[in-house]
């Protein structure tokens, strides 16, 4: 998997400014351990073989780059859908736990914990337990879990214990606070962390696993005769899927990467999670990065419609990615997401996830020429959000 200097954190985990380990002592032994095993283990070909096997015969990759004829002819460029949504268990979220899971076991592992938002990488913790025989405890704001019902009930007939958040927020920020604390309480645990936040190496970590997207997105346009996309477009909530789908393209500047953040109800209405636009420099959830934050340091709460992008910051990579110029972001509110969602649904027959469907969002703010390629990562499929559809479009 081929690297670049926006992708290859320095010995301490900052990408620029961003990124490090802020962590209690209490748990540096057990991130000094986990960063041990991930160097000496998931480079070998032992762990590849294994790994690759698992993502062709049980996770079902390669995905499709699947050529959107419908919006090509509508916004006057050449329009790919990499069908994340395909992959089992609905999501991109599976590539990483199947990734994390094998080093758990390498390690020894027995108790898994995670934290969840959309429930999609909850899910794919809970099969990749059950796959494996151990045990999973899912933290998930209690928020999350009445709007995203459809995967409490697949984590818990996976065999997962799902505990929920019940201070603050009751989303994502929340239920990663909660599964710190058992860390913290229980060192011996595996933490299986979600998306490119957290202390080093999960960024790195769990954009090494993540790659396998854009490795993919290059090799299937090569296919076609193509060299490079010119766009790539990607949500962002902590990141995973962004970073997945940028990897490889990162060092090839004639490549635009384009983050979409959620605006929820607008940037500045006090119900938004545009990090990018309203955040500063600060310590979330063990790194260095860009949250929202007031005048005193707390974290603002965060909103947005999709459960997956509700969430006060950002991973450190994007943080610097985006503070550099590589990447260009951009927000979008509930109400075109909900617009995006409907069109997709509409031109192509897909019903996406409404985070993909903040990314889809984003091609009504942007210009094209005919011949131009553009990759838009449908990061998950759109049956977890049915109930906030149906609320939404009762009138259909």
């Amino acid at each position: 998997m081929k690297t670049s200097e926006f992708i290859l954190p320095d010995e301490l985990g900052f990408y620029g400014e961003f990124g490090g380990a802020y962590i209690p002592e209490l748990l540096r032994p057990a991130v000094e351990e986990l960063n041990t095993s991930f160097r000496n283990y998931c480079f070998t070909e032992a762990f590849r073989t294994d790994y690759l096997d698992l993502l062709k015969n049980y996770v079902g990759r390669p995905t499709p780059l699947y050529f959107a004829r419908n919006y090509s002819e509508k916004y006057g460029a050449k329009i790919y859908f990499k069908r994340e949504d395909l992959c089992h268990t609905g999501a991109h979220k599976i590539n990483n736990t199947i990734g994390q899971i094998l080093l758990a076991k390498h390690m020894g592992k027995t108790e898994i914990i995670a934290e969840t938002g959309a429930g999609q990488h909850g899910v794919a913790t809970a099969t990749v337990c059950a796959l494996m025989g151990l045990n999973c405890i899912v933290y998930m704001g209690e928020k999350d879990m009445e709007r995203q019902a459809p995967n409490v009930q697949r984590m818990l007939m996976l065999g997962a214990e799902v505990r929920p958040a019940t201070c603050g927020s009751k989303t994502l920020k929340d239920a990663t606070n909660e599964a710190i604390r058992h860390w913290i309480n229980f060192p011996d645990s595996y933490y299986l962390i979600g998306s490119v936040v957290g202390p080093h190496p999960y960024p790195e970590m769990v954009a090494y696993f993540q790659s396998i997207i854009s490795e993919e997105i290059r090799n299937q346009l090569q296919e076609t005769g193509a060299a490079s996309p010119q766009k790539v477009i990607a949500c962002v909530g902590g990141g995973s899927n962004a970073a997945g789908a940028f990897y490889h393209f990162y060092s090839d500047r004639e490549v635009e990467l384009i983050a979409v953040e959620a605006a929820g109800e607008g940037i500045h209405s006090g119900k938004s999670a545009a990090t990018s636009v309203l955040g500063s420099p600060g310590v979330l959830h063990g790194s260095l990065t860009l949250l929202m934050q007031d005048s005193f340091g707390q974290v603002t709460e965060p909103h947005s419609i999709s459960a997956g992008l509700d969430y006060p910051g950002i991973g450190p990579l994007h943080a610097h990615s985006i503070a550099t110029g590589r990447t260009r972001s951009f927000s979008i509110t509930d109400a075109e997401a909900l617009e995006a969602a409907l069109e997709c649904s509409r031109l192509e027959g897909i019903i996406p996830a409404l985070e993909s469907a903040h990314a889809l969002a984003v091609l009504k703010k942007l210009s094209f020429k005919p011949e131009e390629i553009i990759v838009v990562n449908l990061s998950g499929r759109g049956d977890k959000d049915i109930n906030t559809y149906q609320n939404a479009f009762q009138n259909l």
